[in-house]
C-alpha cells in the first residue's frame, strides 16, 4: 500500500480581492515507504502548498490526500494534529524554533509531547546535534545560532521522533556546502536505516542529485 497517495488535489488561495490564485491543480501522485524524493519547479510552482497539503497543514478545495490509509480531510482536528505527532516530520524554510529554548530543548520537544522517557529524550536528542555538527552548541538558544545552526537544530528535531515520514522545504537553503552535505548524509543515513522517507521541497542541485525520484511542477500541475 502507499504511504501517501493524492487524488485530484486542488488548492486555491484567496487573491484578497485580486484574481484567486490556483496553488494546485489536480494533483494526484504517489508515495511508496522509503522513497527519498524532491519536488522541483520555479517559485510559485506550487512546491511549499504541495507539502502543506501532504502534512495535513493545508487542506485542499478538491480532491483528497490519504496518508498510511487515513483520509486526512475526513479527520477530526484532534486526531489529525495527534497523526501529525506521531507520523510526520517538518523541516520549515522559517525554522520556527522555540526562543526560550536550548538547541537540546527545541529537538526534545516533540519527543516531549510523544511521551518518550526523559532520559531517553535527552539521549536522543544530544546524539542527532553531534551529528548535525553542533555537539557544542547543545544548550544555546536559537539567538546565540547562526541561521545555518539553526536549520540543523531543525533538522534534528525533525528526525528525533523517527516519523514515518518527513516534508523538507529547503532544508539546505541557509548551509554552506560542507553543513549541506553532511545533513543530506544523515537523511540518507535515517532513510536506509528506519526506511524513513523523505520529501524535499527544493531548487538545490545537492538534493536533486542524490533524490531517487525527482518531481516536477510547474503552475500547481506535475509536469515530469
Amino acid at each position: 500500500m502507499a504511504l501517501i497517495e493524492t487524488e485530484s488535489v486542488t488548492k486555491i488561495y484567496d487573491g484578497r480581492g485580486v484574481v484567486p490564485v490556483r496553488a494546485l491543480n489536480k494533483v494526484s501522485l504517489c508515495f511508496e515507504p522509503g522513497e527519498f524524493s524532491a519536488i522541483v519547479g520555479p517559485s510559485g510552482s506550487g512546491k511549499t502548498t504541495l507539502l502543506n497539503v501532504l502534512g495535513g497543514l493545508d487542506m485542499p478545495e478538491e480532491g483528497r490526500v490519504v496518508v498510511d490509509g487515513q483520509d486526512l480531510g475526513r479527520m477530526k482536528d484532534a486526531d489529525l494534529v495527534e497523526f501529525r505527532l506521531r507520523h510526520i516530520g517538518f523541516i520549515f524554510q522559517a525554522y520556527n524554533l522555540i526562543p526560550v529554548f536550548t538547541a537540546r530543548e527545541n529537538v526534545e520537544f516533540i519527543m516531549l509531547l510523544q511521551g518518550v522517557d526523559k532520559e531517553e529524550r535527552r539521549e536522543r536528542a544530544v546524539q542527532l546535534l553531534k551529528e548535525v555538527g553542533l555537539g557544542d552548541r547543545v544548550d544555546n538558544r536559537p539567538n546565540q545560532l547562526s541561521g545555518g545552526q539553526q536549520q540543523r537544530v531543525a533538522v534534528a528535531r525533525a528526525l528525533a521522533s523517527r516519523p514515518r515520514f518527513v516534508l523538507a522545504d529547503e532544508p539546505t537553503a541557509n548551509l554552506d556546502s560542507v553543513s549541506a552535505e553532511a545533513l543530506l548524509d544523515l537523511m540518507e543515513q535515517m532513510n536506509e536505516k528506519y526506511g524513513m522517507t523523505f520529501i524535499f521541497s527544493t531548487h538545490d542541485a545537492r538534493v536533486i542529485k542524490r533524490a531517487r525520484r525527482v518531481i516536477t511542477l510547474q503552475d500547481g500541475q506535475v509536469k515530469q
